[in-house]
Parts: structure tokens; C-alpha cells; sequence
């Protein structure tokens, strides 16, 4: 882990006025919150959580990279995955992108289901972030033929009219506040946030409710070995009645999910005994989750076991499950990078597009340690997922 520089004033206020509410809250809790609390209240607390307030998140000037901001390679593929179903679906299907990013990749996709023909009646953008929402606004305005432009509009909840067409969703399930637990005496315990006698945050643990008890013991049944005395570790119990909150009402197509995480066997393997939850700020690694609150993205890896779980469980049928880089390069990597590069103005730009594809691809970079997964309800999806099928691990 690299040293960080000591962030601004400003900033340093600003994440102060956030530490001094999550303390209220410990105090008005008894003492300690789960830790599940204190992390979407880092996130999302309004104004002053990491995705809520007007820091820049994304792309070299921010904290993390996430794919649609490499360029244009990554949600061209996505579009080509997505758009035999919007078409079979036909012309009053829908496409919801759950969290919009910097608007980068509903730009592409919007571009290229157009040249696909196999536009949307509307593309929906569930964003729970007021700042974010503006920025996406101001680019697909910019960037977007007023047409496409129309088609788009921003959502405050999953619609509940009924509803048919694509959801998808790029790395979004690893910033839903996760509880943690830890195994002590045999027990499950979850992990809470308390103050020490000098107002920091430290970590306690408390009894575990009914809940977390029996999903940690399922996962136990899974692997057919129960945790090792000491070991501590994430899962999302309302994994299943989220997934169910943001499908709302939709009747018939797709469900696709993209992020980095394991199979549950890897997951839960004994020597990543402290789970997965890591924070970033500027690109790099922070040993301490609790240092400056809203200036720090928290994040802990997906459990494809239990996304596979909560999808059939809602009714849909599993599509399939590959790595990144099988699906995008099943869906149509060569020739959107041979595309690109032919439309590109000169070398470097062509030079750009290619590191992109590395980037989206390689081993060592996102392509395997990002997965996706798909489901559908009463159309055939499974045509995405032709390349590199993983299912065997879940």
C-alpha cells in the first residue's frame, strides 16, 4: 500500500461533518451500530456519503476505474449481448441500468443498440445519487443525439408497474452495505462499529440475529465444514429481497450483473479469514475502513453462489456465469475493437483502444477478476454466455 497524500481541508471538513453523524448514531444506538450501518451510512448518507456528495469517483481523476470508463469497447459488447433479447421482447421493451456511472457507458450502449436496431421504448437510469445523476445528465445531453437523449430518464425507485426488457447492473453489488460476522466459541456473531475512549471508531462484535445466524450456517452446510474458531468475513442475507426491491415489476427478459467476486467456495476458502471488505481512495489501497469517512470508496467482493441463489429464487432461470473477459470476447470483442480502430483518428488513439481491450481482458487485470452472471424469464439468454461457462464452480 502506497502513502496518500493527507486530503485537502475542505475535504478533511467534509468528511468530519460525516464522522460526527455516524457518532450520533452509535450514540443514539447504544453504544455500537453494525458495521452493515456504518458502511451505507460512509456511501450513501445524503450530501455526505462517498457515492452521495460531489467528489469525482470515477476515472483516472478519481478513486477507482470501472470498465464503461476505459472507453467504448466494454458497453458496445454488452449491447451486442442484450440486444437479440430487447429485440425478441419487441418494441416497447425497456433497458434499467442500475447506478449510471459517469453516463460513459449508457452513451455507448445507447449508440450501439441504435445501430443494432434494437432500441429500448426508454432507457432508465436507477441512481440514487443527486451529483451523479447531474453529470450523467449534462453528458448524454452533450454527447447524444436529442432522439437518443429522449429515450432516457432517470428513476428514484424500481418501477412497479409491470414491466418487460434488460436489467443490468456493473459493479453495484459490491457497495450494497454488507453485514459482517465472526465466528467466536462456535457462535455467529456480527461485527459492529463502537467508539473508543477517545471518540475512533473500533471494531466490536455483538450476538447475531436470527437471520445472519441461519445464513451463515447455510454457507457452512454448503461447504460442509464449519468456520474455523476466529474467522470473520462478509455475507449479504438481504442479497435475495434486494435483487427481488430492484426487479420491481418485471414480467418477462433479462437480468445481467458484472463485478469482481468468487463462487462461494472460493469466497469462504480458510485462509481469507479476515473476508474481502478493502477501501480505496486515489487509486490505491487503505489499510484503515474507518479513516476518513466519505472520502473513501468500501467495497467487498460479490458471493456468486448466493447471486445465483437469490435470481432462481425470484423466479428467473439461470443464463449462465463466465468471466469477464469469456464474455465480452463472446460477445463480440474483435470486432467492436476492429470497429473502433477503424474509425479511430491515428495510432495513439488505436494504440488506446487496444490497451483497453488488455485492460478489459488480461488475467492480471479485469478479466478474470471481474464475472458476470445472467438470468431470464421466458426468453433465451443463454446465447451470451457461449464462451467459458463456470457454472460448475457455484
Amino acid at each position: 500500500m502506497s502513502h496518500l497524500p493527507a486530503p485537502d481541508p475542505d475535504a478533511l471538513a467534509h468528511s468530519e461533518r460525516l464522522r460526527a453523524l455516524i457518532q450520533e448514531q452509535i450514540f443514539a444506538h447504544g453504544g455500537a451500530i453494525p458495521f452493515s450501518r456504518f458502511m451505507e451510512l460512509c456511501l450513501y448518507a445524503p450530501g455526505l456519503g462517498y457515492y452521495s456528495a460531489g467528489a469525482t469517483k470515477f476515472g483516472d481523476s478519481g478513486d477507482f476505474v470501472t470498465a464503461p470508463e476505459l472507453g467504448p469497447l466494454f458497453a458496445a459488447c454488452i449491447a451486442d449481448s442484450v440486444a437479440p433479447v430487447l429485440r425478441e421482447l419487441g418494441p416497447q421493451a425497456d433497458f434499467i441500468e442500475l447506478g449510471g456511472g459517469s453516463g460513459a457507458f449508457a452513451e455507448v450502449a445507447l449508440k450501439k443498440l441504435l445501430a443494432l436496431d434494437a432500441l429500448p421504448a426508454r432507457y432508465a437510469i436507477l441512481e440514487p445519487s443527486a451529483d451523479l445523476r447531474e453529470r450523467q445528465r449534462e453528458r448524454l445531453r452533450e454527447h447524444l443525439n436529442p432522439l437518443l437523449f429522449d429515450l432516457v430518464e432517470w428513476l428514484d425507485t424500481p418501477p412497479q408497474q409491470a414491466w418487460n426488457g434488460v436489467l443490468f447492473a456493473n459493479e453495484v453489488i459490491d457497495a450494497l452495505p454488507t453485514p459482517r460476522f465472526a465466528i467466536r466459541d462456535g457462535e455467529v456473531f456480527e461485527e459492529h462499529v463502537a467508539l473508543d475512549g477517545e471518540g475512533r471508531f473500533q471494531r466490536v462484535d455483538r450476538p447475531a440475529d436470527a437471520l445472519l445466524a441461519a445464513a451463515v450456517r447455510h454457507v457452512e452446510r454448503q461447504l460442509e465444514a464449519p468456520f474455523a474458531e476466529g474467522y470473520r468475513s462478509e455475507l449479504l442475507p438481504q442479497l435475495p429481497y434486494w435483487l427481488q426491491a430492484v426487479i420491481g415489476g418485471l414480467q418477462n427478459g433479462a437480468l445481467l450483473f458484472i463485478d469482481y467476486g468468487y463462487a462461494r467456495g472460493e469466497y469462504y476458502q480458510p485462509q481469507r479469514s479476515d473476508g474481502t471488505l478493502r477501501a480505496f481512495r486515489r487509486h490505491q489501497l487503505v489499510a484503515d475502513v474507518y479513516a476518513h469517512p466519505g472520502l473513501q470508496d468500501l467495497t467487498a467482493s460479490v458471493d456468486f453462489t448466493a447471486l445465483a441463489e437469490a435470481g432462481t429464487h425470484a423466479g428467473f432461470d439461470f443464463a449462465g456465469y463466465c468471466t469477464q473477459a469469456s464474455f465480452l470476447i463472446g460477445n463480440g470483442l474483435q470486432q467492436n475493437l476492429a470497429a473502433a480502430e477503424a474509425k479511430a483518428h491515428d495510432e495513439a488513439a488505436r494504440y488506446k483502444l487496444r490497451q483497453e481491450a488488455k485492460r478489459l481482458t488480461l488475467p492480471g487485470e479485469m478479466g478474470e477478476r471481474f464475472q458476470v452472471m445472467g438470468f431470464a424469464r421466458e426468453i433465451e439468454f443463454a446465447h451470451a454466455f457461449v464462451a467459458g461457462d463456470l457454472s460448475w464452480r457455484l
